[in-house]
């Protein structure tokens, strides 16, 4: 993954992508320009932190199709859209979608390094919690089935002897069990226990 985050223009009109770069490059922003959604999609930067800066009519996939892509590759690359065009419907399913921005040419400057500065910040979000939930998972997949079932319903709130009774075991058996799932998972409190479930998925 690159340390500094990039912005990438896709839009299939040269004199626009040569103004945005030009204008992002002077606020001191590595960019990256695409004249088609096919084009961005092929060079395959999902790995990378930043915001895609799409026109939301093209040739071709268009804007809030591509939005759907990025979506699905689940990836932190936010998206705001320009257009030329007061098309109420499109922005009402991109912003559903989760656009950060939808921005009528021609876009002044400082309108657009706002939604820049928002998109950037939210993919730095987005990063962090995907990292967070890729550590979460990672400490789980070393736990038994038996473990996870006795994990979920701890978190869930049950006292040992409940979960005992739920899973047909001894009431010591699910004390062993809570030892090895702090041990494995490194936590020591049942709500550290309760926030790795969550970010991995478990509840």
């Amino acid at each position: 993954m690159n340390d500094q985050a990039q912005v990438f223009v896709v839009d299939d009109d040269p004199a626009v992508r040569d103004a945005l770069t030009l204008l992002l490059e002077l606020e001191g922003l590595p960019v990256t320009a695409f004249d088609s959604a096919e084009a961005f999609l092929a060079a395959n930067r999902w790995k990378c932190r930043g915001c895609v800066i799409v026109d939301v009519r093209m040739p071709g996939m268009d804007g809030v199709r591509l939005q759907e892509e990025i979506a699905h590759r689940d990836c932190a690359l936010p998206v705001i859209f320009l257009t030329a065009y007061g098309d109420i419907p499109m922005t009402v399913r991109a912003m559903k979608a989760g656009a950060v921005d939808f921005l009528t040419k021609p876009v002044t400057s400082a309108a657009l390094m706002q939604s820049v500065r928002a998109a950037l910040a939210e993919s730095e979000r987005l990063q962090a919690q995907a990292e967070s939930n890729h550590v979460a998972s990672r400490r789980l997949s070393n736990l038994t089935q038996r473990e996870r079932q006795v994990m979920a319903l701890a978190v869930e709130g049950h006292a040992n002897k409940e979960i005992a009774r739920r899973l047909g075991i001894s009431h010591r058996t699910v004390e062993i069990h809570r030892g090895r799932i702090m041990q494995k998972t490194g936590t020591h409190t049942l709500i550290d226990l309760a926030r790795i479930a969550q970010e991995s998925g478990l509840r």
